[in-house]
């Protein structure tokens, strides 16, 4: 693989709940068999109404619906917390989201994303006839790092990982400890074609090596177990 080619798709328009999200980019764009299908998580969890009331001009409001959806506070810098999700996701303020909604309400992240992927692409199949993969993306920041990126919370008909141990580098080397997290890397392209402000919340990466195109899962492969963690 040495080319992919990323676009957004325009015109999916407001999403509500229960909306049927597969239905509605099916209508909006044409797919391919072997395209992935990035779509943003506010959509999915507008479809799936996870949305919750809350009083705008009440910042305690907004910081107990951020501790109902923790886990554990990893750490606390004023307004910013850093917390663990049942996802196993540690992330700012645990994925509660005020932006893009409307005023007086906040999104939550989807239940199961990887479940969502999988009813978005079995919603594509169905009506599009066509097999491709689908990633749920969120923005996430990173540690060490400073700037935003868009990571995979949820995948279907697309493998996580890509594991490269056992193979050997170009002077023939062997790898022992390279995996790739693909979706995440995908999920960051696809980013940059649906901005932050435009109002495009789902892109397409077409020319994606076919070995990617199997099951997968972001809670299984990507989430890495706490025993394994070094920085917590």
């Amino acid at each position: 693989m040495s080319r992919l080619e990323v676009f957004g798709v325009e015109g999916i328009g407001e999403i509500r709940p229960g909306d049927d999200l597969a239905g509605i980019i099916a209508e909006a764009v044409e797919l391919l068999d072997g395209d992935v299908v990035v779509v943003t998580q506010k959509i999915v969890s507008k479809a799936e109404d996870r949305l919750v009331a809350v009083d705008p001009d009440d910042p305690d409001g907004h910081r107990r619906v951020i501790l109902d959806e923790s886990v554990s506070i990893l750490r606390r810098r004023g307004d910013l917390v850093i917390s663990e999700t049942r996802h196993g996701f540690v992330c700012a303020n645990a994925g509660v989201d005020l932006s893009n909604v409307e005023r007086g309400y906040a999104a939550l992240l989807p239940e199961d994303s990887d479940r969502s992927a999988r009813r978005i692409r079995d919603g594509l199949r169905a009506r599009a006839g066509v097999e491709v993969g689908v990633i749920v993306s969120d923005t996430f920041g990173r540690t060490w790092r400073r700037g935003l990126t868009d990571v995979a919370i949820g995948c279907a008909g697309i493998g996580a990982i890509v594991d490269y141990r056992g193979t050997e580098d170009s002077l023939g080397r062997e790898l022992h400890v390279t995996e790739v997290a693909v979706v995440d890397e995908l999920a960051g392209a696809a980013d940059l074609v649906m901005g932050k402000a435009e109002g495009i919340p789902v892109a397409v990466v077409r020319g994606v090596d076919p070995s990617w195109l199997r099951r997968g899962e972001v809670r299984a492969e990507i989430v890495r177990d706490p025993a394994e963690d070094l920085f917590r």
